[in-house]
């Protein structure tokens, strides 16, 4: 909804090939509906060996996942794997977890404190942030495409015979600049997104 800040950012690590990611891919989705919140799936590709390659992931999702384990100081990956504003994990198949995590953030520096804006101008693509005030350090501004919902069935592996939409599945991602803590404008070249973004943007 514009001008509305969401409650918080979940980013999902799944697979279709993991039996425990079905419930969080369900949770995911109803997230995605409801709107509240940005929810991202990103499907990686370390269980395909498995029995089934899952169509939706992607080397560059599972190299998130890695970054955000030596980010926490963790020692391995698992699905179906919650990241919560960037700042905390939990199993992505509890729901409680994850609620108790966007709500505990929510009126904290860790919740959404920023305000974003994007908008077009001509052929560039702007994006607006806020400033907080008395903020040390900067974030990247990252840019994420997604497709809304993909029909697929599995036909093999640990899943087979099940037919399920995902919702908000990533197919690609970049840095588009860094916030400093401070009123940001960024101007980015349709040319230079479309030829990032899978497809087009």
């Amino acid at each position: 909804e514009p001008g509305k800040r969401p409650k918080g950012v979940v980013e999902l690590f799944t697979s279709q090939g993991c039996n425990s990611c079905p419930p969080a891919d369900e949770y995911l989705s109803q997230l995605a509906l409801e709107g509240d919140v940005v929810a991202l799936s990103y499907h990686v590709d370390y269980w395909d060996y498995l029995g089934w390659r899952d169509t939706l992931a992607t080397s560059d999702n599972t190299q998130r996942q890695h970054q955000y384990s030596r980010a926490f100081g963790t020692r391995s990956v698992y699905t179906p794997q919650a990241i919560i504003n960037g700042r905390q994990e939990v199993n992505g198949a509890k729901r409680t977890l994850v609620d108790d995590a966007i709500n505990e953030m929510a009126d904290t520096k860790d919740g959404m404190i920023v305000d974003v804006d994007v908008s077009y101008s001509g052929d560039t693509l702007v994006v607006e942030t806020s400033g907080v005030e008395g903020w040390s350090g900067d974030a990247h501004v990252v840019l994420v495409y997604f497709d809304r919902a993909t029909d697929v069935k599995i036909e093999r592996g640990k899943n087979s015979g099940r037919r399920f939409t995902y919702l908000n599945s990533v197919n690609a991602f970049h840095t588009a600049g860094k916030w400093h803590g401070k009123a940001t404008r960024l101007e980015l070249p349709m040319s230079e997104i479309s030829r990032k973004a899978p497809g087009g943007c």
